[in-house]
């Protein structure tokens, strides 16, 4: 009798583990989750070693995020950088396909990387980069974001005068000279889309709303 309430005990902290385990991952893939930022590519709206709260109901209420929104998606394989005048989405060409694969990926997210970058346009707008400026459907967008003396160059970036496809963004950094984004290799998926920024908690004294 003792070893099966021994018995019983294990198995009720397992379960216990279990659950816990399956409602972390629901809340982190569904809900939100934390992150830090390790590149300088949104400077200085963001910092290298900030730590943020990311918003994933947008993901689960398939929403289309709106001009001006930072959010996270996941960064695109190397063959976007090869520009195609006949698909200026981007591309993802590592797709798993075992369900072990598709859990790992998706739900663990092992392996995978996440680009943080803001949202220029939306889809069927026209995004031309011209003279160090944007232009949506012929007029000039205003970044106010932007650093001073910051201009949008689209040198060696193929993709700077398109039509954003059906269900897809056009994403730039606001560190313009040290952003790989949507000049390069084109127009996210809605579905490529993770969350977007909600609120940064770290360093303290930069706490707040993104």
């Amino acid at each position: 009798m003792e070893l099966n309430d021994k018995v019983k005990n294990i198995l009720e902290w397992i379960m216990c583990f279990i659950i816990a385990f399956v409602m972390a991952l629901l809340i982190r893939y569904f809900i939100g989750t934390p992150t830090m930022v390790q590149q300088p590519s949104m400077y200085p709206t963001l910092k290298s070693g900030e730590r943020l709260i990311l918003n994933r109901l947008t993901r689960t209420t398939h929403t289309m995020p709106n001009r001006g929104d930072i959010i996270t998606f996941e960064a695109p394989t190397s063959d976007s950088y090869i520009y195609t005048a006949d698909n200026v989405t981007a591309k993802y060409s590592n797709e798993p396909t075992s369900l072990w694969g598709k859990f790992t990926h998706y739900i663990l997210e092992i392996g995978r990387d996440s680009y943080i970058k803001r949202v220029i346009a939306l889809p069927g707008e026209h995004v031309q980069i011209q003279d160090g400026k944007v232009f949506i459907n012929g007029e000039e967008l205003q970044e106010d974001y932007l650093q001073p003396g910051i201009t949008t160059s689209n040198a060696n970036r193929p993709y700077c005068d398109l039509i954003v496809p059906d269900n897809c963004v056009f994403v730039m950094g606001d560190n313009r000279p040290e952003s790989t984004d949507s000049r390069s290799f084109g127009c996210i998926p809605q579905e490529k889309i993770e969350s977007t920024v909600w609120i940064r908690f770290w360093p303290l004294d930069r706490f707040g709303g993104i």
